[in-house]
């Protein structure tokens, strides 16, 4: 595939900016199985060239993805929980994370609330870095993703769910060679530490609206 680069930069296209200009219009919508944590839907689609298909959708509620950082004279230190992930069937570390099932919860309420539940850490100072969605290729989920600095520590309050996690305090050399190393895969992970990296290095600037 040829690509058009002028003054030696790739000419970037941009994407339908809503609905309306979709280049997949949504024929029909039906829910096929609904649970306390996920809803998953089949929608009849036409493609631009008039092409008729089905598309599966997995719709959540938003979440959030928090990095708990101390900047200390020996360095950076964030704080991790290992877990075990059913999914794949394996135990990996990751930033806290997670969502309260509702559709309207209070993005900086659920950072906090997150932050606490898996870690028992309060945050004095907490920075939106911005807002990313989850798997779009097959799933509807916003995450926000947060700073959480000026850290105090309680006591974890872990869900059934969580049952076996495990708080983790390690320095940041230690965690990027934890995600080249394999013991951390989780790319939400990897998304907010690149994030953290990039507002470092050209500042916070508020995150755009996201497109409905």
């Amino acid at each position: 595939m040829s690509r058009k680069i002028e003054n030696g930069t790739d000419s970037l296209p941009t994407g339908p900016a809503n609905a309306t200009d979709a280049l997949i219009r949504t024929i029909a919508s039906r829910e096929v199985y609904r649970n306390k944590w996920t809803r998953v839907r089949e929608d009849v689609i036409e493609r631009a060239d008039g092409v008729r298909g089905i598309y599966g959708v997995v719709d959540k509620d938003p979440a959030c993805i928090v990095i708990p950082l101390e900047r200390t004279v020996d360095g950076g230190f964030v704080t991790l929980v290992h877990q075990f992930r059913y999914t794949v069937q394996g135990s990996y570390y990751e930033l806290p994370q997670g969502g309260w099932e509702v559709a309207d919860a209070n993005p900086e309420e659920l950072a906090r609330g997150e932050l606490r539940e898996e870690t028992g850490l309060k945050a004095g100072r907490l920075t939106l870095l911005g807002e990313n969605w989850i798997a779009y290729g097959a799933m509807r989920q916003q995450h926000s993703v947060w700073l959480a600095e000026d850290l105090t520590q309680g006591e974890p309050d872990l869900e059934d769910e969580e049952q076996g996690l495990t708080v983790h305090r390690v320095s940041v050399a230690e965690f990027e060679r934890m995600m080249l190393d394999g013991r951390v895969r989780d790319n939400c992970t990897l998304a907010a530490w690149a994030m953290f990296l990039l507002s470092e290095r050209h500042g916070v600037t508020p995150p755009p609206k996201p497109v409905s």
